[in-house]
């Protein structure tokens, strides 16, 4: 029965077929030419009806199934032993089968890339192009004995020739018959080796050439020997081991090192990995290390070891100078393998920001007897200051010390050293300087000798730039850039190679030392991420221009066939089919995986049946036909664009045999989303097979990598078929496995899902929601943070694939993708989520809420009918003179813009009383009113069109907020009426100065000569001491001391012959105490630490301030306790200071005491620790001063009565009385010229009631006359009093009293009482106050006035 075959790529129709064919583009072939080496008529036969087949796109069964009577014969004579020739059939029935599918394909592909060469020839070929190699050679790692086909895609103008290298050496099919063949078709260049053995491991080159230039492409080939394989020695002898040359050793490369990055300052190793056969611990492999082909010398910068099966090289002390391309070159018994990578190392940490790179590749030249030529090579400079020159260093050969040999910069990369001794050997150094500052040094050079040279040899001018600069895909982070070289190379040492993301203005080094060869592979690159490069030429004088720019190339990987799928699995069986799954192939190759393709056999058969002629799209297939009871294995094959890849495992045994059991069968493909750090998604498909009843839930186990404990993640069965997993370990790997459930128990549980680690990619981004500020669409939108060409999203609504939804719309551009919903709304809320397909997983998800999806809409109706934003709506203000002026201000404004002015339902128009205008820089549109009357009372509205935007904003002035508006109306006409005369521009206000004087202030304006200034408190003039000057534009009242005797109303009156202003500032209330709070403020911040003060009474504590009145806040405290004044606390303050007395202190009164200022924003505070020794001697003190004025106040004393002087006539009586007073009664004696007067008839002296004292003297006597005193005391002390006393006789005229300076009492001290001492602890040099005892007045009989009495105590200083 004739059937129709359409083959995987015609359904595709894809662009892109320039790609690499290499490997396995069809299944068939390696087995056609390993089986099958000579011709026959069927082989014929076959591609006679492939050819027939590819001129008609419908085929009938080819003529070689009907056999002729010679194959009926053959095939009677094999089928009367069918048990011996079955394998036999059945291979020839696929080969040819394989056969024909191979050569339709071939034909098929030739012929597109033939229609699609023919159609850009006719461009192609007038533009000259350097070769490029569109599809790279890839690495191949394959048994012993087995084939292999590398190959390649190039493009260039003219066709550039491709030449084979191994090993760079040039591969020639005739040096070795039938092991090579060399393909070209179309652009396609192939290498085939037929058998390979381990000799062929190698790295491979293929060499494009034409006119224009010279591209290469490179890849490893590793070929392995089974365990337990070896060769045959047929002579059967063993060699001596003895004399085993390390060259005769089979050694195989296998972990290979990859591109390295190292810092300067830093190590690094590089290390490889091999097999060698035999393994001889005292023979190990000849190995070589190369720099940029450069052989390398073991020494202390370059540590190499070899054995224990691996290569080493290690670099202790990083330096630019060691960034290049280090190849390992390994000696075999069949010549040498290789391996290459570029070493990258970057720049120190510079010494100052800005500053350069350390210079490189120190060396010395033209050597002579005084001076030594250096020279070396410039840093890469990308954002740092251009550099401005080099300071050469020397150092003697052994020592440390470094000497700079050039005072200035030099700006070229070469130097002559000069002042050497002869026969005295050097380091040189370099260092770059710019105008950010000086690098760090460059790495020292080798050894010289000043000894006699040539002359010194000197190179002009930089090179030119590099030609065209190219760039093409290498890998997933790498790209591989080419460039002409200079016109102008001029002694070029190298190359520096810059990149910079599309749409960025940075550009980064890609090397930081002179690459020699002009291509380059530029690694480290973020994959999807789209680069431009450039390429600057250098030699010894410096840096060249810098070349065009490279077109933009997205970092992908080259095309590649997809790897192996894996994890097959039988889902269900009927008896006569069977239903497979299995897992997608790790790696896609680069382009959308579109087909698979499954073979079976029996299990105990060898030949492998083609399943499907077509295309499988999905992951799980039905085969049919089979044998019930039968044991079936089965492998798939997965393909893309670029080819078929490799076939998987043969899976295990299956048997064909019809489910009967009630459990469902296995879920399957399990996949992963939205891997983090602490959770993931799980999600599967249900089973195929569901058994007895419908599946009603499933149950997923979970378990750390390698353990064999699962646990059951949720008790109940899980009715979806995806599931949130949190609580991971960060960084830890994790396995699971879902079991399906229904009515009748739990089913066979799923293969065990792939290892999944629990991390985020690094730049994972979420899913944003958010609205199109364009459109008002509403939308979520996820930034992959990688992706390929190949890249789809898919988004899912509750983890079900949207498809093509009516409510929403999917669009990618980029890196980012949009999902855009049509009309939005409550049927839309769920939990969204999108994963890029391609990638190592990135996905991400997002749960829209129905409040979240609200405020989107009400954006998006904002953004879908515009309003025009307003910054203020309509309001008003009061201007001079009164006028009215109403006012909105909108974000932004046209030219375009209309508008009207609408009040009480009628438009205004700009005219007489109204004036209409708008600005639209500002935004502002406005109307003032002139005369602005009880008639304006009303509804005030702004109507404004702007394109397709418009807004209105009103404002109701009616009731109070009119008469408001009305009175500052009126009171700005008066206001401009007032300013006519003189005014004071500034009423009357109160500042405090530093010395805490109030002074109330005030300005005026438009004065004269003439104009009067008064002040005025309560109505009554006040005239101070300084006049007022009204034309300097202020006037000032200062009142000093203030206190609550200032409050009342104060006023101020400007008047002239224009007219009269007033002022009136009230002192009371609240601005009182305002006043008071910034008097606090300033004496707050002047107050003194408390002092303390002993006084009679107690202990006094006190604060100096620069101004002090009871109405400020002040607070005393003790002990955080706050003191109110009483007879054992006085609270009290003068002008000077505020202080605390504490009567009749005891050991209650210890403690802590501060006082508090408050100045209504701050708090001052001061303290004193009245406690231990200071609270001692103040109580000792005080303890003194209180005995004193007891003693004082008790001490004998002369009340009064005593005269000062006395004169008398001759035989009169003389009666000398005083009142006395003491306590204990004092004593009293009387003197005459200091001798004591005894009581006798003619002197009588009385002491009655111990209160008067009195001396009576009988017809006194000349002899009387004399001085006397009276001697008043007790044992607190005592008084004298001295009197002068005078006889005349009778007849003669009474003398003048001759009075002269008049006495005080003379105090006698107590013999007892103690001298008075300071008080040790007084700091403050208040005097104490003196005793409150009042002096009494003299007695009636004495005409005297009376005396002071003067306390015994001194005064403390």
């Amino acid at each position: 029965m004739p059937f129709q075959v359409v083959p995987w790529y015609k359904r595709k129709r894809v662009s892109q077929v320039q790609t690499d064919y290499a490997c396995r583009h069809t299944r068939s072939v390696v087995q056609h030419r390993t089986e099958r080496k000579s011709s026959s008529k069927s082989a014929s036969q076959v591609q006679t009806q492939a050819s027939e087949a590819m001129a008609e796109p419908a085929y009938t069964v080819p003529e070689f199934r009907q056999r002729t009577s010679e194959g009926t014969e053959e095939y009677q004579r094999v089928a009367t032993n069918v048990s011996k020739g079955l394998n036999v059939i059945q291979e020839e029935l696929h080969r040819m089968r394989m056969v024909t599918k191979a050569q339709v394909e071939s034909l098929s592909i030739q012929r597109e890339v033939k229609e699609r060469m023919t159609k850009r020839a006719d461009w192609l070929d007038e533009v000259p192009k350097m070769p490029d190699f569109v599809v790279a050679l890839r690495p191949h790692t394959v048994w012993e004995k087995t084939p292999i086909k590398l190959f390649c895609t190039v493009q260039g103008t003219p066709r550039p020739v491709v030449k084979w290298y191994k090993g760079g050496v040039p591969v020639d099919p005739l040096s070795a018959p039938g092991r090579y063949k060399i393909e070209n078709k179309y652009g396609v260049h192939g290498l085939i080796i037929s058998r390979c053995v381990v000799s062929d491991t190698a790295e491979y080159s293929a060499v494009a050439t034409n006119q224009h230039g010279t591209a290469s492409s490179t890849a490893t080939v590793t070929v392995k020997r089974p365990a337990g394989a070896g060769e045959c020695c047929h002579l059967g002898l063993v060699p001596r081991l003895t004399e085993l040359h390390p060259s005769k050793l089979e050694v195989s490369l296998l972990d290979h090192f990859p591109v390295s990055f190292g810092q300067e300052g830093g190590s690094i190793s590089l290390m490889c990995g091999m097999v060698v056969v035999p393994d001889l611990p005292n023979v190990p492999p000849i190995a070589q290390w190369y720099r940029d082909d450069t052989l390398l010398k073991a020494s202390k910068l370059l540590e190499m070891s070899v054995g224990g099966g691996a290569a080493r090289l290690t670099l202790p002390h990083l330096a630019k100078d060691d960034e290049g391309l280090y190849t390992l070159r390994i000696f075999t018994k069949d010549g040498t393998a290789e391996h290459s990578a570029y070493l990258f190392v970057s720049d120190a940490a510079p010494t100052a920001p800005g500053a350069p790179g350390a210079p490189m590749s120190v060396k010395a030249y033209d050597v002579n007897s005084d001076y030594v030529l250096v020279a070396w090579k410039p840093p890469n400079a990308v954002d740092e200051a251009a550099i401005t020159g080099y300071f050469v260093d020397r150092c003697d050969a052994g020592g440390d010390a470094w000497v700079q040999c050039n005072d200035a910069p030099v700006k070229v990369c070469r130097y002559p050293a000069h002042g050497l001794s002869v026969g005295r050997s050097y380091h040189f150094r370099v260092r770059a300087v710019n105008s950010a500052g000086i690098s760090r040094p460059s790495r020292k050079s080798d050894k010289v000798t000043a000894l006699d040279a040539a002359e010194l040899e000197r190179l002009q001018g930089v090179p030119s730039a590099p030609g065209q600069v190219a760039a093409t895909r290498n890998t997933k982070s790498s790209v591989f850039v080419q460039w002409e070289a200079p016109t102008l190379p001029k002694n070029l040492i190298g190359y520096y190679i810059d990149g910079r993301v599309v749409g960025a203005k940075q550009w980064f080094p890609c090397n930081h030392k002179p690459f020699r060869h002009n291509r380059f592979v530029v690694h480290g690159l973020i994959p999807g991420e789209s680069y431009v490069f450039r390429v600057q030429a250098v030699n010894a004088f410096g840096l060249g221009d810098e070349s065009q720019e490279s077109p933009p190339i997205a970092v992908e990987p080259a095309l590649a066939t997809p790897s192996a799928p894996f994890g097959i699995t039988m889902l269900s069986s009927d008896g006569s089919s069977i239903t497979l799954a299995w897992k997608r192939p790790k790696h896609c190759g680069g382009a959308k995986v579109s087909a698979y393709y499954i073979d079976r056999r029996d299990a105990d058969a060898v030949a492998w049946k083609e399943v499907n002629q077509q295309a499988v799209t999905e992951s799980v297939c039905t085969v049919d036909n089979l044998t019930a009871g039968t044991f079936y294995e089965f492998k798939v094959q997965a393909a893309n664009m670029a080819g078929v890849g490799v076939a998987s495992a043969p899976s295990t045994p299956m048997k064909c045999e019809a489910w009967t059991m009630e459990e469902p069968g296995p879920a399957y493909d399990l996949s992963f989303s939205e891997v983090r750090g602490h959770s993931l998604v799980l999600l599967w498909k249900a089973p195929v097979y569901s058994g007895a009843s419908a599946v009603t839930g499933y149950f997923i186990d979970m378990a750390k990598r390698g353990s064999p404990e699962f646990r059951t993640l949720k008790q109940d069965a899980v009715s979806r078929r995806y599931l949130q997993v949190g609580g991971l370990e960060e960084g830890e790997s994790y396995v699971f496995r879902v079991r399906a459930a229904n009515s009748n128990g739990v089913g066979k549980a799923s293969q065990l899902s792939e290892p999944v680690c629990a991390r985020a990619l690094p730049g994972t981004k979420e899913i944003a929601a958010g609205v199109d500020k364009e459109t008002g669409d509403v939308f979520l939108s996820l930034e992959a943070c990688e992706i390929c060409e190949a890249s789809k999203f898919v988004w899912s609504k509750n983890y079900e694939p949207m498809g093509a939804c009516p409510r929403a719309a999917a669009t990618a551009r980029g890196r980012s993708s949009r999902l855009t919903f049509t009309n939005p709304d409550k049927d839309d809320l769920g939990e969204y989520s999108v994963v890029v397909t391609d990638t190592d997983g990135v996905s991400a998800s997002h749960v829209l809420t129905e409040d979240a999806l609200n405020a989107m809409l009400e954006l998006s109706h904002a953004i879908r009918h515009p309003v025009i934003p307003l910054k203020h709506g309509l309001n008003y203000e009061i201007l001079e003179k009164g006028h009215v002026r109403f006012w909105l201000q909108a974000v932004r404004l046209s030219p375009a813009v209309t508008y009207r002015f609408i009040v009480n339902d009628k438009e205004v128009a700009s005219g007489e009383g109204h004036k209409i205008s708008h600005d639209a820089a500002t935004g502002i549109i406005q109307m003032t009113v002139d005369l602005f009357t009880r008639a304006n009372e009303g509804t005030y509205t702004v109507q404004i069109h702007d394109g397709k935007a418009k807004t209105q904003s009103s404002l109701v002035l009616v009731g109070d907020v009119f008469k408001a508006a009305l009175k500052e109306a009126e009171f700005q006409r008066k206001e401009h009426i007032r300013k006519q005369g003189p005014h004071f521009s500034e009423y009357l206000y109160f500042t405090v100065t530093d010395a805490c004087t109030v002074t109330l202030a005030c300005k005026v304006a438009n004065v004269q000569k003439d104009t009067a200034f008064r002040w005025y408190k309560e109505e009554e003039e006040i005239v101070p001491e300084t006049p007022p000057s009204v034309m300097s534009g202020a006037c000032a009242l200062p009142i000093a001391l203030f206190s609550r005797k200032d409050q009342g109303v104060f006023k101020a009156v400007l008047s002239d012959t224009r007219g009269k202003d007033t002022s009136a500032f009230d002192v009371s209330g609240q601005v009182f105490d305002d006043i008071i709070n910034a008097i606090a403020q300033i004496a707050g911040a002047s107050a003194s630490e408390l002092v303390l003060q002993c006084t009679p009474e107690g202990i006094r504590l006190q604060c100096y301030m620069k101004y002090y009145t009871e109405e400020m806040k002040t607070v005393w405290k003790h002990k955080e306790s706050k003191i109110a004044s009483s007879e054992k606390m006085r609270i009290g303050g003068t002008a000077e200071m505020a202080w605390m007395q504490i009567c009749d202190p005891s050991d209650k009164e210890k403690g802590h005491y501060s006082i508090q200022i408050s100045d209504g924003v701050k708090t001052h505070t001061r303290t004193f620790d009245l406690s231990g020794q200071a609270y001692t001697d103040a109580h000792e003190e005080y303890l003194r001063l209180k005995a004193a004025a007891f003693a004082e106040k008790n001490r004998g004393r002369v009340v009064g009565g005593l005269p000062d002087v006395v004169t008398i006539m001759e035989e009169k009586s003389l009666s000398l009385t005083c009142t006395v007073w003491g306590e204990p009664t004092p004593e009293v004696t009387w003197f005459k010229n200091e001798q004591e007067v005894a009581s006798n008839e003619h002197t009588k002296v009385t002491f009655d009631g111990g209160k008067f004292a009195s001396l009576v003297i009988n017809k006194v006597t000349p002899d009387d006359s004399g001085k006397y005193s009276i001697n008043v005391r007790n044992k607190y002390g005592g008084e004298f009093v001295e009197i002068t006393v005078s006889v005349y006789k009778h007849g003669e005229k009474i003398p003048e009293p001759k009075l002269g300076q008049p006495k005080s009492p003379t105090a006698t001290p107590a013999p007892k009482t103690p001298a008075p001492a300071s008080t040790p602890g007084s700091k403050s040099p208040t005097p104490s106050p003196r005793s409150p005892t009042p002096a009494s007045s003299r007695g009636a009989k004495s005409p005297t006035p009376t005396r002071s009495m003067k306390s015994p105590t001194p005064p403390r200083k």
